[in-house]
């Protein structure tokens, strides 16, 4: 059974006003008076996602990495390995109906200092990258955005580029750090019933006793105690606030530079 954990704060507050209104026209009301259809649209809900295939043998490894100047800009070649798990193929599973799917196929999510992603659908790529102190997480995902969560799916790096880099973010390669991965970007028409919502934990594991995740979309407040995807169902269109925070088992931020992460994304009705 999918375990769907929401808090309706609107329908608390709609219900509210409602009936603050109705006290001052000197009217009586309960909650069977509350437009229940109009609140649905706008209470939003995160539902655990199910059904993926595991890929519990897939197996990401960093090559090399080599730095070039191209142009004079500042280019480092990757090279990964790719061993049970197939780039380019489309992830079997209804999943990629439900969500969307990069017709491209499986990938890698490639994330320097917790930006958004690049996604690349071939083991061996160049990224132009300034000089500095960078961290690297890479990990394999499924067509539909969704990562490979094991201990061999993923890459975790220090990158020092250029002469006498400068470390202006402080991570602890050792920490129990937050990546964020999806929703990312725009999402249109039918693509916006359905966002995933997926992120990467490293040297932690998350519980209802322990470590947690807060996601806060649009002002509701979700508690997340399980590494897991989740879809995110009741949006409206336009744009959308996600930000997603590692407390731990008292409530507390984690200090990391990536522990507390805001992103934006925006959903438009199909331009048909």
């Amino acid at each position: 059974m999918k375990k769907i954990i929401a808090l309706p704060l609107c329908l608390m507050l709609l219900f509210s006003v409602s009936c603050k209104q109705a006290k001052k026209d000197g009217d009586t009301m309960d909650a069977d008076s509350v437009d229940t259809e109009e609140v649905e649209k706008i209470v939003i809900s995160l539902t655990k996602l199910e059904g993926s295939p595991a890929y519990e043998d897939a197996e990401l490894i960093l090559q090399s990495q080599t730095s070039m100047t191209v142009d004079g800009n500042r280019a480092v070649e990757f090279d990964f390995a790719v061993n049970n798990y197939e780039l380019g193929a489309q992830t079997e599973s209804e999943n990629a109906q439900k969500l969307a799917n990069s017709g491209k196929g499986q990938h890698i999510h490639f994330i320097l200092n917790n930006q958004p992603y690049s996604a690349h659908y071939t083991p061996k790529f160049n990224k132009e990258i300034p000089d500095g102190v960078h961290h690297l997480v890479a990990f394999l995902s499924r067509s539909y955005h969704e990562s490979v969560k094991n201990e061999n799916s993923v890459v975790v790096r220090k990158m020092e580029i250029g002469e006498n880099p400068e470390n202006t973010h402080g991570f602890d390669l050792d920490a129990p750090t937050l990546i964020y991965s999806r929703p990312k970007g725009e999402y249109t028409g039918k693509d916006t019933e359905n966002l995933m919502l997926d992120f990467f934990v490293l040297n932690t594991t998350l519980a209802e006793d322990g470590n947690k995740v807060r996601a806060t979309i649009n002002g509701q407040e979700f508690m997340i105690t399980e590494w897991a995807p989740h879809v995110i169902n009741g949006l409206p269109m336009g744009e959308v606030t996600i930000q997603l925070e590692l407390l731990d088992s008292d409530g507390n931020l984690i200090e990391g530079p990536f522990n507390k992460v805001t992103r934006t994304v925006l959903l438009k009705p199909d331009a048909s």
